[in-house]
């Protein structure tokens, strides 16, 4: 999908959700999470830029309360204490942490989350405000059950992120009432794109998949010489 930037947000988000989760082997699945695990530290950081764009708003500040220096996953074993307070992106932190990963492979998708960091942080500072809005009314909510139909949790971090999303699911009724009153006017969609093309980096069998759809068409347009 990179580079179709004329893709509306819902547009976007359904591609993330038609990805393979069902297909992921327990080792791929800890490739997604490395993926959400920068995609978290983007949404509080883009929280904090809508909190600084719109100082008097007080469903934003609700918001933040929230997300950021929470007990609301807590307690989770290895995780976090009872009723102890973190971010959530230090919870997605703690929690890839209870299963050791190659360290070269680490390396590798440290790699591709930090390029996808420094390209949001890039962004224009009204899309990433609004971009919460999207997140919250509908858009987590969709992708967190597409991530849910994987059929492997059955390791400590795993397990962890199963809590991190079922718990999401929870708040996101109630996160979207906080963000109804903000128009995205599609401003979130291409930070929607960069969160799929991560996904893609990070998840190299969803990559292969994309690869082999885009096949036949690209057999169907080159030149009839060519397909001999």
């Amino acid at each position: 999908m990179k580079g179709h930037d004329a893709l509306g947000e819902a547009e976007i988000v359904a591609a993330i959700c038609a990805l393979d989760w069902q297909g992921l082997t327990r080792a791929e699945l800890m490739d997604a999470m490395w993926a959400y695990y920068f995609f978290s530290i983007q949404f509080r950081e883009n929280l904090l830029v809508a909190r600084a764009l719109f100082p008097g708003d007080a469903k934003l500040k609700a918001l933040e309360s929230e997300e950021c220096d929470t007990a609301n996953l807590s307690p989770y074993p290895g995780v976090a204490d009872e009723d102890e307070r973190l971010n959530h992106d230090e919870f997605m932190r703690r929690a890839i942490g209870l299963v050791p990963m190659d360290a070269r492979r680490s390396r590798e998708i440290r790699r591709h989350g930090t390029r996808y960091l420094e390209a949001v942080r890039r962004s224009d500072p009204d899309a990433r405000a609004l971009s919460i809005a999207s997140y919250e009314r509908g858009g987590l909510e969709q992708v967190f059950r597409a991530i849910l139909t994987a059929p492997h949790w059955d390791n400590p971090a795993l397990a962890a992120f199963h809590h991190f999303l079922r718990g999401h699911l929870q708040l996101d009724d109630h996160h979207g009432s906080l963000v109804g009153h903000l128009n995205t006017q599609e401003k979130a969609a291409p930070l929607w794109l960069l969160f799929h093309d991560l996904l893609l980096d990070c998840v190299p069998c969803f990559a292969r998949a994309k690869q082999a759809e885009a096949l036949p068409a690209l057999i169907v347009c080159m030149p009839a010489a060519a397909q001999v």
